[in-house]
């Protein structure tokens, strides 16, 4: 059973910072491509940032663009979100994602076959 865990959700104030962990089980990530998403209250899940196999290709939305970083660890087999400059409208549910098959990372949420259950992130102001 393929399970992915995020943690390291919190409350913060604006200007702070978090780091987001996936700690994947029951299925080897260092062929896949990695994602992470956030959901709002009363908005769609959206694409945040993502990570291919290697590492060695990344991207991020661009209301995050300087200020998240994501990064993977394969021997571990674990996805970060690195969060800095946090504001307030980045409250949301986070979650980690992984397609099928495929060593890429996707911006449409529908290429993700696996997700995480989600944590929270709460930025005061």
């Amino acid at each position: 059973q393929v399970q992915l865990v995020e943690s390291g959700g919190g409350l913060v104030q604006a200007g702070g910072s978090l780091r987001l962990s996936c700690a994947v089980s029951g299925r080897t990530i260092s062929a896949s491509g990695m994602g992470w998403f956030r959901q709002a209250p009363g908005k769609e899940r959206e694409f945040v940032a993502g990570i291919n196999w290697s590492g060695d290709v990344t991207s991020d939305a661009d209301s995050v663009k300087g200020r998240f970083t994501v990064s993977r660890n394969n021997a571990k087999n674990s996805v970060y979100l690195q969060m800095d400059s946090l504001k307030p409208e980045d409250t949301a549910v986070y979650y980690c994602a992984s397609p099928w098959n495929s060593g890429n990372y996707y911006f449409d949420r529908a290429m993700y076959h696996y997700w995480g259950q989600g944590t929270q992130v709460t930025v005061s102001s």
